[in-house]
């Protein structure tokens, strides 16, 4: 078996792959890449066992055959190299030789028969979204599922397929985000818990990518295609909550305000809130919002004063800082617009503005009781 391959090329692709072994594996053989030689073309996997990605790479070579390479010595080795072409021989007593300009090296080998086979899904369905706004729909919810394995279906994000469009929903039990569009839909009716580590990885791929994804699931896998990938994982067993239910009908406080002033201001008072709970009120009265933060062990304590446009009763609310700014921090928003009902009841923060069309997006945060 013997190829010869771009540094950079290999460097790039295997990097990406990279992204799914794990640290610390239970299993030697994870710890390796899987390839697979079929003359000009090699392909190569990764796997942690619940997720499997693989990769086709074009390749000069007219010889066949699988082995499975140690994936960190081979990185760290290709990230010295400047752009070269390298060759890669398999010899007779177990290893594989890597020449290249400046010399050649010897890396172990083992089995490609020991490396774990991906799952073949059987009767998927399937869908076909770009991979822009399947990145974009993944970054806009991730930061807001959980991280309690006690209750796993939260620890990830739930795909909602149907006829009309496509919903993607995470919640932690403190703040909620769900991200619709209208403009994609899939030929029939579904729903899965995708977990986070392959959405990770897809996010990094698929950011500004204009190539199309093939969605295919089943009851317990779902597969990604794109361009010359596949990631195939396990998905979350389980069934999701009824979200929908927690979601306030009737807000009849309508506040809107300028996205970037309020992050500032609530950033910059949160600093002197209490360490534990991160509360910080909003006051609102007319055209005014006063926010404000206090930490009473320390007698430090701030407010501010800002101009918003408000429809409803003056009302005084509290919300943990921390889940305030991440939400707009996750927004494009230049003018955001909060809808509440009850200090008690939940807040609902949409954009104003920044959407693309068909895209839909609704950040719902808890409130916390406030000390009067």
């Amino acid at each position: 078996m013997k190829f010869i391959v771009s540094s950079t090329y290999l460097l790039k692709q295997l990097q990406i792959l990279g992204g799914v072994i794990n640290n610390n594996n239970t299993l030697p053989i994870l710890d390796n890449f899987l390839f697979e030689l079929k003359r000009n073309e090699l392909k190569v996997s990764a796997s942690d066992l619940e997720s499997t990605m693989s990769a086709k790479l074009k390749v000069e070579s007219d010889s066949e055959g699988a082995i499975a390479v140690p994936a960190r010595l081979l990185l760290e080795t290709l990230k010295t190299f400047p752009e070269q072409p390298l060759t890669f021989v398999v010899e007779e007593n177990n290893t594989i030789e890597l020449s290249s300009n400046y010399g050649k090296y010897a890396l172990a080998y083992a089995k490609a028969e020991e490396f774990p086979k991906a799952v073949e899904l059987k009767e998927p369905s399937s869908t076909i979204v770009q991979g822009d706004v399947l990145a974009t729909a993944i970054s806009k919810t991730i930061f807001a599922s959980g991280n309690d394995d006690l209750r796993p279906v939260m620890s990830g994000v739930f795909f909602q397929f149907s006829t009309e469009g496509l919903t993607f929903v995470a919640t932690d039990a403190h703040k909620l985000v769900k991200y619709s569009r209208t403009d994609v839909s899939a030929s029939q009716n579904a729903d899965f818990i995708m977990p986070k580590k392959p959405l990770n990885l897809l996010k990094g791929i698929l950011a500004g990518s204009e190539s199309d994804v093939l969605i295919e699931y089943n009851e317990s896998n779902a597969k990604f295609t794109f361009e010359d990938t596949q990631l195939i994982c396990r998905l979350i067993d389980g069934k999701y909550p009824n979200y929908e239910a927690v979601i306030p009908k009737e807000n009849p406080n309508k506040l809107v305000i300028d996205r970037n002033q309020f992050l500032n201001s609530v950033r910059r008072v949160s600093i002197f809130a209490n360490k534990t709970t991160h509360q910080v009120r909003l006051k609102i009265a007319g055209a005014e919002l006063n926010i404000s933060a206090e930490d009473i062990d320390y007698s430090n304590k701030a407010e501010e004063r800002l101009t918003c446009s408000y429809h409803g009763d003056d009302m005084q609310i509290g919300f943990n800082s921390r889940f305030l700014t991440e939400m707009l921090n996750n927004l494009n928003a230049n003018e955001v617009q909060l809808e509440m009902s009850l200090p008690n009841r939940a807040g609902i923060l949409t954009p104003v503005d920044g959407l693309d069309e068909g895209e839909i997006i609704t950040m719902l945060v808890m409130p916390v009781m406030l000390n009067s």
